[in-house]
């Protein structure tokens, strides 16, 4: 019997193992993920408990043993039940209550508390309800029972027709064991201590299960030759033979038994191997079933938001009013951490990822309260370049397609404004050379009830002219010249048409082919709509009316007298406010372990700052309170995302840095030491996955320098090191002393892709105490320089070059901008976006009607 077991055993281990790497291999980023919360302290469950993680661990899967003491109480149990219900990362509970718990517990109720689709125990009254129905294929089965089953097949017993006798009437044991014997076509007779006559019901039985919980209760002399026996007893009794003074037997006296029975399961205390394996088997049908997000109104009342402040987009994600700002103004900001990397390389360095799992660490595990801040990424990489941008792994935003796709149209709304700038543009230079000062000025402000009126933003435009009148009869010829004649040069348009996909064929185009359009044709192109200075003005603003100003001091092109025309001049800045005031409204979603997550912005570093709005990062700092974090994520590498996280995010926002995070990895630092070419789509070359500590120790460079970038604002840096499994022991070690020799305030390693914020919780403990070394955050240069010696500081500081040397054209745009800086139907002359606005106080939408 021991042989056969043990064959037994490994075949279904086997089986499962190869199981969950075939679901890894269709979902590379799924890891099925198990909890078992103790409660107390019992050597039949630390025994149980310790062979479950040992075989989830052999068989891949994430196990974790939650302890809680004799003396929680039921409120405490069924919290803990709840954490672990809505965190996605986890599939499956088990849940293990005292015998003597010192306050009382209702274990119904916690049974129940255990979501029926992570009840993999099978002990919920959904699955209890299911399993004695006969509804076999849509239930959690429980382990144990599960277990025997799949002993006696393996026996080649046939259960069909058989008479089984259950010992024992437990939920856990007794009564699904008796269910899934009858559903098998087995008769069944269920027997418990005080059935009379025990060893005559005992001896009828071709199948015996015992689980009565009573040591060595059942002889061997009432077994009927050659049953099969399944022995599901955990129990002590004492022996003074042993160390510990006792020793483990199961409900069947093995020795007399084993003379009668066919088989019998040979390890005293029985079939605990076979159940825990059979635990494992329950995985499958996990994976098949996704995550399941907590809703997001629910997490809305969890970070301290209230229901009028919160915008709900379906289930999963919602928009967060500004109005909170007001509400909480005088709560003391959080802790503001900024997660950069090394000089991106295609190995990729897990930035994303790695903000992410710092958060899910510094929440779930370290239970602080924390916030992601990340862009929102463009839809255009997403199906062009790169895939999503959600994080990787168990440290991840989800739901991601919802992350990486339309989110709440946010993206939509600034290619809608956009565009309108683009059409004002172009309808504007149209009717200015097809009609007269005076026809031209008297489109712009027409009639209306026998008298011309000029709108809020025509007055404003008059206010920039220097012309102080209001009443459109009394301006002079030469002022109405003025007024009415932007005088654009065609070859200064700056502004671009923008879409949200990479479109290759519209990079160059030419506009104004049709008839209509007179022959006033020009060369045009466009650009991804993350481009859009929009997008910036989005990031960078912080409330509405300082939105309206943002965009209203746009550029679009100069007028051949050398002057800047902006938005405002075109007349459609405030049909541009009204376009973008719900997209000013941060968004909120999830990690995978249930953090908060606002997703708000996304311009690109090398055109633009790179980083996520200011307005996210500011509510995110009141709502998490003192002892709080904000993990927010600077893009590209510390040379360009970060810099200008510093330099201008935080220089308009006026928030001060508490941490930078400087993602590394040991693949990604062998190739800046110059290691092989990575081609798509190829196997590594063997330097990336066999140790190599010479060409990582020359990649290191890189890593120092960009420690050094980070210091010269004066802010504390822990280095991340991100693992890959092909990572040796002293390639980690190697990264890590030499960031630390580079004056990092620490350097740790990292496996949050695999384990979620439980392979991020040394990083957390890093970021933690870095966080409260004094601050000496400082800007690397002063925004009254001119700009020729802002690159240059930039130039040498960040990138280490000697001086620069402006050419003609570049000398040209930057006296340019320093002269600017102080300052499909078509349309009409005068559309009607003059009239449109929006009162930034009320958020009342001025004139759409």
């Amino acid at each position: 019997p021991v042989g056969f077991y043990s064959v037994v055993l490994s075949q279904v281990r086997e089986r499962l193992k190869k199981d969950v790497e075939q679901m890894k291999l269709q979902d590379p980023n799924f890891r099925p993920g198990l909890v078992v919360l103790q409660v107390g302290d019992r050597d039949d469950s630390n025994l149980y408990i310790s062979m479950k993680v040992k075989a989830a661990a052999e068989i891949g899967i994430n196990a974790t043993h939650m302890r809680l003491p004799k003396t929680a109480t039921e409120e405490e149990v069924l919290h803990s039940i709840t954490e672990v219900n809505e965190n996605s990362a986890v599939h499956g509970l088990i849940v293990q209550l005292p015998l003597d718990s010192i306050h009382k517990i209702d274990t119904e109720k916690v049974t129940n508390a255990v979501a029926p689709e992570k009840d993999v125990d099978g002990l919920t009254s959904i699955n209890a309800g299911k399993l004695s129905r006969g509804d076999l294929g849509d239930c959690f089965i429980p382990c144990t029972p599960n277990g025997c089953m799949e002993l006696i097949r393996q026996t080649g017993v046939s259960v069909a027709g058989k008479r089984a006798v259950v010992i024992g009437r437990s939920k856990i044991v007794g009564a699904p064991m008796h269910d899934l014997l009858l559903w098998n076509h087995a008769t069944v007779t269920t027997c418990h201590s005080k059935t009379a006559d025990l060893p005559g019901e005992v001896g009828k039985a071709d199948i015996l299960v015992v689980g009565i919980g009573k040591a060595e209760m059942v002889k061997g002399e009432w077994i009927k030759k050659g049953a099969v026996v399944i022995d599901c007893g955990i129990n002590h009794i004492p022996d003074e033979t042993k160390a510990s003074g006792k020793r483990v037997v199961g409900d069947v006296h093995y020795a007399s038994a084993k003379e009668q029975a066919g088989f019998i399961t040979p390890v005293p205390g029985g079939v605990g191997p076979m159940t825990v394996a059979m635990l494992m088997a329950v995985s499958d049908i996990v994976i098949s079933r996704s995550c399941v997000p907590k809703s997001i109104d629910h997490l809305a009342r969890e970070v301290g938001l209230l229901s009028d402040e919160v915008e709900l987009y379906g289930k999963t994600k919602a928009k967060v009013q500004l109005s909170i700002m007001k509400r909480l103004q005088a709560q003391p900001d959080g802790k503001y951490v900024v997660v950069t990397g090394i000089t991106p390389t295609p190995l990729g360095e897990g930035k994303s990822t790695t903000t992410i799992g710092l958060v899910q660490a510094l929440g779930a595990h370290m239970k602080l309260n924390v916030f992601a801040c990340v862009r929102q990424p463009s839809q255009g990489p997403t199906f062009g370049i790169k895939g999503g941008a959600a994080g990787g792994g168990y440290s991840q935003v989800i739901p991601m397609e919802e992350f990486n796709l339309h989110l709440t149209g946010d993206i939509h709304a600034i290619t809608a404004a956009n565009n309108l700038v683009a059409a004002a543009i172009d309808a504007r230079m149209f009717h200015e050379s097809t009609q007269s000062d005076k026809a031209l000025y008297n489109r712009l402000v027409p009639l209306s009830g026998g008298q011309r009126k000029f709108s809020p933003i025509q007055i404003n435009r008059l206010k920039k002219l220097g012309i102080e009148k209001t009443d459109p009869s009394t301006l002079t010829e030469e002022e109405i010249t003025r007024f009415a004649r932007l005088d654009i040069d065609p070859s200064s348009v700056t502004w671009q048409r923008v879409l949200d996909t990479n479109d290759r064929f519209l990079r160059k185009i030419t506009i104004g082919q049709s008839p209509t359009e007179k022959g006033y044709t020009r060369e045009a192109q466009f650009d991804i709509t993350v481009a859009s200075e929009i997008m910036a003005v989005l990031a960078l603003t912080s409330s509405l009316e300082d939105m309206r100003q943002r965009l209203a001091k746009m550029v679009v092109a100069t007028s051949r007298s050398g002057d800047p025309i902006t938005t405002e001049d075109l007349g459609v800045s405030g049909a541009l406010t009204v376009l973008m005031k719900d997209a000013i409204k941060p968004n909120l979603m999830q990690t995978l372990e249930g953090n908060p997550v606002f997703v708000h912005a996304g311009p690109f570093a090398n055109i633009a700052h790179g980083n996520s709005s200011i307005l996210a990062d500011k509510i995110a700092l009141k709502l998490v309170g003192p002892e709080g974090f904000v993990v927010t994520e600077a893009g590209f590498g510390a040379d360009i995302g970060m810099e200008k996280f510093f330099n201008i995010k935080c220089r308009y926002s006026g928030l001060r840095p508490h941490v930078v995070v400087l993602v590394a990895t040991v693949r990604a630092l062998k190739m800046h030491g110059g290691g092989p070419t990575v081609t798509a789509g190829m196997p590594l070359p063997k330097e990336y996955i066999e140790e190599n500590l010479e060409l990582l120790e020359k990649g290191c460079s890189n890593m120092r320098k960009q420690i050094e970038n980070a210091q010269h604002f004066g802010v504390p840096v822990v280095v991340a090191v991100n693992g890959f499994k092909t990572d040796t022991e002293a390639e980690l070690d190697l990264v890590c002393k030499m960031a630390r020799a580079a004056g990092a305030f620490d350097a740790v390693r990292c496996s949050h892709w695999a384990e979620g914020g439980a392979g991020a919780v040394a990083l957390g403990q890093a970021v933690q105490r870095a966080s409260e070394t004094p601050s000496k955050f400082k800007f690397l240069y002063d925004l009254e320089l001119p700009i020729a010696d802002k690159i240059r500081i930039i130039a040498q500081k960040i990138y280490g070059a000697d001086d620069i040397e402006l050419l003609p054209e570049a000398q040209h745009k930057v006296e340019l901008y320093t002269k600017q800086m102080p300052t499909i139907p078509g349309l009409p002359t005068r559309p009607c976006f003059y009239d449109i606005d929006l009162d930034p106080e009320t958020e009342q939408v001025n004139g759409l009607f």
